[in-house]
This record gives structure tokens, C-alpha cells and sequence, in this order.
């Protein structure tokens, strides 16, 4: 039970021992439970005294404690909380991989090399704890994580949400009302509250047994039950004699508190306060640095017997190497009681002290001046480089912000505010983006920078119907940017000019005018912007029917393996899953995947894993889909990516209707339509639409079928879009010839075959080859069934089993039971292999109806297996190790081993040799 502590105020009597217990749980729990906590309050609640006790129980039940507390002042230094917490075991760096280990010893200014990715650094952060954890259970406690660095919170909060099979057990403190990672990541909670009434006597009549009964009453009613309050008020009366009631009590309780202590400054030497004030403003708490700053700031030398008095007052503890302040509100009442200018001098004393340590020098000099200050913008800005070099979006957003605020210049201030917003882009986050876009907008900017506003105005707004107008408007403005001698930024404008056409249609006239400015770019800029993958797969997403044939033109002349970058992997990988090239697609976005996941790149791993899915459907690989969607709305949520998010959504309503699991798909595809019909974004209205025509043909609703999928092909229907169809004219088909609806439908697919006539999307060829045979009249089909068989289908599993069934069934109805049962056959064993659970049911219908007895033995369904547990299993028969698959999919050897430990049972297997066997492809 956590004991009384009078001097830091954390006396929680029996009152919070049901609190420490369940935090000792997360210590002891069993592997496989949540070892993770958030305790959540007000200042001077307990937070502090109860994670104190947690440390101590962890180290006497064996436990290596990594503690850290965060400072307000360190909150804009890129990873200071991390380096702090994982210097104990950062001699067990060399186990990590070669990538995560450069990523770690980078951020922490150990090593050079290329900016690293956040999430790289944070699956380091999660390797480090697990490897140390090897030689005995870890208990990470974090006191004020909501001060800690933007970094630091992330890569804390990516450990704590995989840590579940580790022996590692994450405890952290924030104040209530706090935003961060670890406040808002939606990590378990523990409240704590304030002290009864009882309870909170108990501890004044312990700590102040002097006070009168007046002084009681008002320290009872001002303090509210929290603790810290109970003990340092009373200090406060008795100071004033009653006169801090009257000019406390209509002020919070924390400013009371800071009030309370900085009272104490009032008696202290002149040196003593200036080494208290330095510390304050420091962003760390060596006591030789801030001892050098004080004495800038006295104007002689400070030696360390000016800390004495301080530590007397009850405000600090020191040793040789630090600095400590008793509790957080003692050091921002010291900063809060001094005038502005002296709260400068001491930054500005800081900042001379610090000529070694040009990043730290920069932030301390920004904080020493008011108002405009060309010099210390120029620093400033040059600091945001180290900033990204360390991994740090969030600190280099904040040194151009204020860098520009320094600037007298309009238009260099609006620039800096520019570079601001597009790195706030790279962090997902469209709220700062637009608060930076509108500031810089007020700026007399170059006519460059006002071409660059356009793009990021419309980086997370190309979902906007229906205006064609705003799509010229962005080709125009390429134009511009190239003929200024900025390719870059016209390509990034073209972009998302296609874009704007993808996700909801705008129109022929702009889809044709995307098309027509890549050409005059192209022309204009030279053959480099040929071959960038941004201008191919801007004319593929503005114009996926008209534009097919010389995009796919280009995507053959494309060599897989010559492509190394990701992005442009994504890039082209896009470009062909719009025109309808599904293998392609697979190919790139598979490879992207792969870098992306290399490079801790999780924004975009997000958008490839949504798309791979999409293709990965329509070639059979379903259990190869099941995984992309899981991981993919997994980080597209982790990564703020809410289009992403409701994409993972549209497609998994899909992969429900094509197992024939109806409700499920109905239901999904219900919440997706909710989610993406107030924005009208017609592409995922499409795959709403698909998802429920689908789920309906499984069914065996074929009416509602055919009406459900006849509006995909309806151009004045919300959910139109021109390649989505695309993915329908199969079942599309089958729905009316199992409705008496063959006339209705060979029409519009006569009308979509003259469409694409001029370059046939891959998709349409195996989808329209079906589609003629079964809607051909009885005696017109067979040699239709056999043109459809004759393709090369060796990609397309799904395909070939539904042709298959259907010309089946065809011998059937024809009395040929003998030649009948080889396609029959060959179709159930490909829908059971991939899932078709219906179209299964189908195949032995038809074999049975033929006369033949199924004894086809039943596989043992990988239904048992989650997502992840698929996705585990799958690289493991690959032949990768525990470290090899954790380190693709973002997770601890140890939670692989965890994983496997379960899948095998559920397998009926019992070694890793047996998964390939089992999870043989089709």
C-alpha cells in the first residue's frame, strides 16, 4: 500500500490502495494480458507517488525499471525523452536490425545518417525494451508523458499497443485534460481522484498539526481533496496569515499551488533565484549548465552553494549532476512569478551557455526575444534540418513557425510558413496545415508560393465532387509552377488534379483537360517528366477508360525489379489498379509494400495495402486480401487517415459477400455508405454498391442482385464510377441471367465493350468473356465457354472457377453428366481453396445434380486464424524467422512466437515445416 509522503504531498492513505493494486497488476499480469496503464488527473493528485511506488515494487519483484518524467521545457527537443529512458539498455542496440538500429542511434544524435522515419525509431524503442526484457521483465514508468516530447509520446504509445505478449509492462502519468500520444492513444485508463473528506482531514491533521481550526476549514475547502494541496497550503497560511484565501480563492487550484510555492522564492538570495529561474527555463537539468546560465544571468559567478537555500525551501534536490525540482508546479510557479523580461534574460543566459549545442543555442535564443528578430529566425530555421534529421516533424514545424514570426520579411515569413505546412502534411495532420496555409496566405508572397498554397489547400481536398472548375484551375496552376522552373510542384498539382477526378467524378471536359496539361507538361519540361511515375499515374486516375491504352503502354515498358524507390512502386502500382490492370497492380503494390515497410514509411503503407487488397480480390487471393485490410485499417487509424480508413472498410464489405457471409457484408457495407455518402465520394460509393450486389448473388437474391448492380453502370447513379464497373460485369451478368434479365444486361455491356474498345483494361477481358457465354441464348454458349477457358487465366483463380462452374452447369442442363463433372470439379476445389464458400455450395450442387457423389474430402478452413495470425502463418511457411517477420509487420519476435504458439493448434500441425504444406496456394 502506498505510504504517507509529506514532502512531495502524495499521502494516499488506504483510499488509493485498490489504485496501486491494479497498477501492480499490469507489472505481474500473465503474458498475453494488457500490461499497459495510463493513470489520468489534476496536478498534485498522486500520480507521482503512486508511479514511485509502482517503480518500487517492479525493482523488488526483479524488475529493470525505465523511468523517465517529462519536463515542460524539453517538450520541443526531438527524442530527449527517449534517448533519456532507453540510455540504460542501449547497449543492447546491436541485436537490433541494422535498419532500426541506424534509425534509433540517428534520432539520438549518436551516428549519422539519413532522416529517420518515426515508426522505425518506435519499433527499435519496442526491440530494445523486448531484448532486455530477455534477461528480465521490464517495467517502463512515465511521469508527466504529456510533457514529454511529440517523439517520444509516439514511439511510447507504439511500444505500449504491442507489448501485450512481452514480459514489458508500460505505466504512465497524465494530467487530466491532456492531449499526446499517450493521453489520446487510446490506451487503457486508470482515473484518479481526489481524497474524501475523511480521508483528506486524516492527512492534514498528519502533516500541518499546528494550524487552528479557521486555517483547517479554509485549507480543507481550498485544497478539494488533492493531496499535494493539503500539504502545501497550510505552508502558504501560514506565510500570509489568511491572507492567501482571499487572493487565491477565485483562481484554479494549480495556479493556487504555483502561487503557493513561489511564495517561497520571496526570502531566497538574489543568486539563489536566478539559479532556480535558469534551471526552470532549462531543457534539461545538468546542474553545471544551468550554474553557467545562472551566472550569465547574475552577471557573476554562481557557485553551487546558491542551491542550498533553494533545497531548505522544500523547492529542489541537486547533486553533482542534477537538478530536480520537488514537483512540476513548483517549477512553473517559478517561471510564472517572474516578469517576461527576466523569463527572456534567462533564455538568453541559457542560450550563450549552450554554443556547443547550435540546436538547443537556436530554441533558447527564440524564447529570449520579442518581436521581430532576423537573426534568430535565420538560426531557427537552419535548426529545423537537425530536427528532421532526428525524426522530429513535429519540432522542425515548430522552429518554422516561429522562425517565421521572427521574420520581418513578408515574404520569407510567408515561405517559412509554406515549408511548415507541407511537413504538417507529412504528418497527416489537415488541421495545421490549414492554420499555416491561411497565415502564409496573409503574406505578400512570390507568385510561386501562392501556386504552392493551391496544392496545399487541396492535398486533403481531392475527394470534392462535382467541380470540374477547381480541377482547370489546378492544371493551370501546373503549368504555372513548371514554366517558374518548379517541376516538383507541378507534378504534385497535376496529381492532384487526377485525383480530384478519381475520387469523385468531375466530368469529361476535366478529365480531358488532366490529360491534355501532362501532355503540354511533358512536352514543355522535357522526357524527365515523362518517366516520373506522379505524371503517369495522374492521366491513369483522371482518365482510367480513355487514357488505358497509352498508360498501359507505359506500365509495360516498366521493369519490376529496375524499380527500387517505394513510392514510385506506389505510384505505379496506382496507375495500373485504375485502368484495370489487376496483375500489375499486385506486382508493384506488393514490391511497395515491402520498401515501405523497410523504410517505416506507415502513411503510405496504408494507402498500398487498401489497394493491394482491391486487386488481390478480384485475382482469388483472399486470404492474401483479409491481411491488407486488417493491417491497412489498422494503420491507416494509427496514421489519422480517415478516407483510408473507410476504404479498409468498403473492401472488407466486399470480401464478406464473396465468401457468402451476408450479413456481415450488408451490415459493413450499411456503415461505409454512412461514412462516405455525406462526402459523395462516388469511387467508394461504387464498392458500397459492389459489396451489396455481391452479398445478394451469394444469397441467391438475384433480382435484388441485378438491381443493385445495374446502378454501378448508370452514369447519373451517385455510385458510378468509370473502372470500379469494371469489377461488377461478371456477377453483374450472372445476376441477370439468373433473373431473366440477359437482354437488359448484353445492351450495357455491348455499350461498355464499345467504350474501352480503344484499350481494353486486363480486368474486362476475363469478366466480358464470361459475360458472353452466360447470357448467350442455350445453343449459341459453348463455343463462348470455351474462348472464356482458353484465356490465360493462370493469375486469375476467382475468374476461372466461375467460368468453370458455369459451363459445368451448362453440360448439365444439356444432359452431358459426364463431361460436366471435370469442370465442376476443378471449380469447388478453387472455391474451397479460396473461400467462395457459396459458389462452392454451387459447384456440388451441380455434381450431385449430375449424378456424382461428393467425396471430395472438406479442407480444413484457415477461418480459425485472425488476420494477423494468417499473416504470421503465411511468412513463416515462407521460411522467415520470428525476428525476419516481426520486423515487416511492425511486432516483437516474442509476439510472433506467441502468435505461433497458438496458430499451430488451430492448424491440427505441430513444426513450422508443416505451414507451407498447409497453407499451400491455389
Amino acid at each position: 500500500m502506498v505510504t504517507s509522503d509529506p514532502a512531495s504531498g502524495g499521502d494516499l492513505i488506504g483510499r488509493h490502495a485498490e489504485l496501486e493494486l491494479l497498477l501492480r497488476d499490469a507489472v505481474d499480469r500473465p503474458a498475453g494480458e494488457a500490461g499497459v496503464r495510463v493513470v489520468v488527473g489534476s496536478p498534485g493528485i498522486g500520480k507521482s507517488t503512486l508511479l514511485r511506488a509502482l517503480a518500487d515494487h517492479a525493482r523488488a519483484a526483479g524488475n529493470l525499471v525505465l523511468d523517465i518524467v517529462g519536463i515542460e521545457a524539453e517538450s520541443k527537443l526531438p527524442y530527449a525523452g527517449l534517448l533519456q529512458l532507453l540510455s540504460p539498455v542501449l547497449a543492447h542496440a546491436h541485436a537490433l536490425p541494422a535498419t532500426q538500429r541506424r534509425a534509433l542511434l540517428t534520432a539520438f544524435e549518436l551516428e549519422d545518417g539519413p532522416a529517420p522515419q518515426p515508426f522505425l525509431v518506435a519499433l527499435a524503442c519496442l526491440g530494445l525494451l523486448v531484448e532486455a526484457s530477455v534477461r528480465q521483465p521490464v517495467t517502463v514508468v512515465a511521469d508527466d508523458a504529456h510533457w514529454l516530447d511529440a517523439p517520444t509520446q509516439e514511439a511510447l504509445a507504439f511500444a505500449a499497443r504491442r507489448v501485450e505478449h512481452e514480459r514489458v509492462a508500460i505505466v504512465a502519468a497524465v494530467r487530466a485534460g491532456a492531449e499526446g500520444a499517450v493521453a489520446g492513444g487510446g490506451l487503457p485508463t486508470v482515473p484518479l481522484h481526489g481524497l474524501d473528506g475523511e480521508a483528506a482531514a486524516e492527512v492534514l491533521a498528519r502533516t500541518a498539526p499546528d494550524l487552528d481550526a479557521a486555517a483547517r476549514s479554509w485549507v480543507l475547502r481550498e485544497a478539494e481533496g488533492n493531496p499535494l494541496a493539503l500539504v502545501e497550503l497550510p505552508v502558504a497560511w501560514r506565510l500570509h496569515r489568511g491572507a492567501e484565501g482571499d487572493e487565491l480563492g477565485f483562481v484554479p487550484l494549480t495556479s493556487r499551488l504555483e502561487r503557493a510555492f513561489a511564495a517561497r522564492t520571496d526570502e531566497l538570495p538574489r543568486s539563489t533565484c536566478d539559479v532556480l529561474l535558469a534551471a526552470a527555463v532549462d531543457d534539461e537539468d545538468g546542474t553545471a549548465e544551468i550554474l553557467a546560465a545562472a551566472s550569465v544571468l547574475a552577471g557573476r559567478p554562481v557557485g553551487v552553494e546558491a542551491l542550498d537555500a533553494a533545497v531548505e525551501a522544500g523547492l529542489i534536490t541537486y547533486d553533482e549532476r542534477k537538478v530536480a525540482f520537488r514537483h512540476p508546479l513548483v517549477r512553473s510557479g517559478v517561471v510564472h512569478a517572474e516578469l517576461p523580461g527576466r523569463r527572456q534574460a534567462a533564455h538568453a543566459a541559457l542560450a550563450s551557455a549552450l554554443g556547443a549545442q547550435p540546436y538547443r543555442r537556436a530554441w533558447h535564443r527564440a524564447q529570449s526575444v520579442i518581436g521581430a528578430d532576423d537573426d534568430v529566425a535565420d538560426e531557427l530555421e537552419r535548426s529545423h534540418l537537425t530536427a528532421l534529421r532526428r525524426g522530429s516533424v513535429v519540432s522542425a514545424i515548430w522552429a518554422l513557425e516561429r522562425s517565421a514570426r521572427l521574420t520581418t520579411d513578408s515574404a520569407a515569413r510567408g515561405r517559412r510558413l509554406l515549408l511548415a505546412a507541407e511537413h504538417a502534411f507529412e504528418l497527416g495532420r489537415a488541421d495545421v496545415v490549414d492554420r499555416l496555409v491561411a497565415a502564409a496566405d496573409r503574406e505578400a508572397l512570390c507568385e510561386l508560393d501562392r501556386t504552392r498554397i493551391q496544392w496545399l489547400r487541396e492535398i486533403f481536398n481531392d475527394g470534392v465532387p462535382g467541380d470540374p472548375v477547381r480541377v482547370v484551375e489546378l492544371c493551370r496552376s501546373a503549368e504555372r509552377a513548371a514554366a517558374a522552373g518548379d517541376v516538383d510542384l507541378a507534378l504534385h498539382l497535376l496529381l492532384a488534379a487526377g485525383l480530384r477526378c478519381w475520387w469523385a467524378d468531375t466530368g469529361p471536359t476535366a478529365r480531358a483537360e488532366v490529360v491534355a496539361a501532362a501532355g503540354r507538361l511533358g512536352a514543355a519540361a522535357g522526357p524527365d517528366v515523362l518517366e516520373d511515375p506522379r505524371h503517369l499515374a495522374a492521366r491513369a486516375v483522371a482518365e482510367p477508360v480513355l487514357a488505358a491504352g497509352p498508360v498501359l503502354g507505359r506500365l509495360g515498358q516498366v521493369v519490376l525489379e529496375n524499380v527500387t524507390d517505394p513510392d514510385a512502386l506506389r505510384l505505379h502500382g496506382m496507375a495500373a489498379h485504375a485502368v484495370g490492370d489487376p496483375v500489375r497492380a499486385a506486382d508493384f503494390l506488393g514490391r511497395s509494400e515491402r520498401g515501405l515497410r523497410a523504410q517505416g514509411r506507415l502513411g503510405l503503407l496504408s494507402h498500398v495495402l487498401a489497394m493491394e487488397a482491391f486487386n488481390l480480390l478480384e485475382l482469388g487471393d483472399w486470404d492474401g486480401a483479409a491481411i491488407c485490410l486488417e493491417e491497412g485499417r489498422r494503420v491507416a487509424a494509427e496514421t489519422g487517415q480517415p478516407i483510408w480508413t473507410d476504404g479498409t472498410l468498403t473492401l472488407s464489405a466486399i470480401l464478406h459477400a464473396m465468401r457468402g457471409e451476408h450479413d456481415d457484408a450488408m451490415a459493413q457495407a450499411a456503415r461505409a455508405e454512412l461514412s462516405v455518402g455525406t462526402r459523395r465520394l462516388t469511387n467508394l460509393l461504387a464498392c458500397v454498391q459492389l459489396a451489396r450486389g455481391l452479398s445478394l448473388l451469394s444469397a441467391g437474391q438475384y433480382a435484388d442482385a441485378y438491381r443493385a448492380l445495374r446502378r454501378m453502370f448508370d452514369p447519373a447513379d451517385p455510385a458510378f464510377a468509370l473502372t470500379e464497373r469494371f469489377h461488377a460485369v461478371g456477377p453483374f451478368a450472372e445476376a441477370a441471367a439468373r433473373s431473366g434479365r440477359q437482354s437488359d444486361a448484353a445492351a450495357v455491356l455491348r455499350a461498355l465493350e464499345a467504350e474501352t474498345a480503344e484499350g481494353r483494361a486486363p480486368i474486362l477481358v476475363p469478366h466480358l468473356a464470361y459475360a458472353r457465354a452466360v447470357l448467350a441464348p442455350d445453343d449459341e454458349a459453348e463455343p463462348l465457354y470455351l474462348q472464356a477457358l482458353a484465356l490465360d487465366l493462370v493469375r486469375w483463380p476467382w475468374a476461372r472457377a466461375r467460368i468453370e462452374v458455369a459451363y459445368g452447369a451448362w453440360l448439365r442442363r444439356r444432359r452431358r453428366g459426364i463431361e460436366c463433372r471435370a469442370p465442376l470439379r476443378a471449380a469447388r476445389t478453387t472455391f474451397d481453396l479460396i473461400g467462395a464458400t457459396s459458389w462452392a455450395a454451387q459447384a456440388r450442387a451441380e455434381l450431385r445434380a449430375s449424378g456424382e457423389h461428393d467425396n471430395h474430402p472438406s479442407l480444413v478452413t484457415l477461418d480459425v486464424l485472425s488476420a494477423q495470425e494468417l499473416q504470421i502463418a503465411r511468412l513463416a511457411a515462407q521460411g522467415l524467422s520470428n525476428r525476419e517477420i516481426g520486423e515487416r509487420l511492425f511486432l516483437s519476435p516474442r509476439t510472433v512466437g506467441s502468435h505461433l504458439y497458438r496458430i499451430f493448434p488451430k492448424l491440427d500441425i505441430t513444426s513450422r515445416a508443416q505451414l507451407a504444406r498447409r497453407l499451400a496456394p491455389v
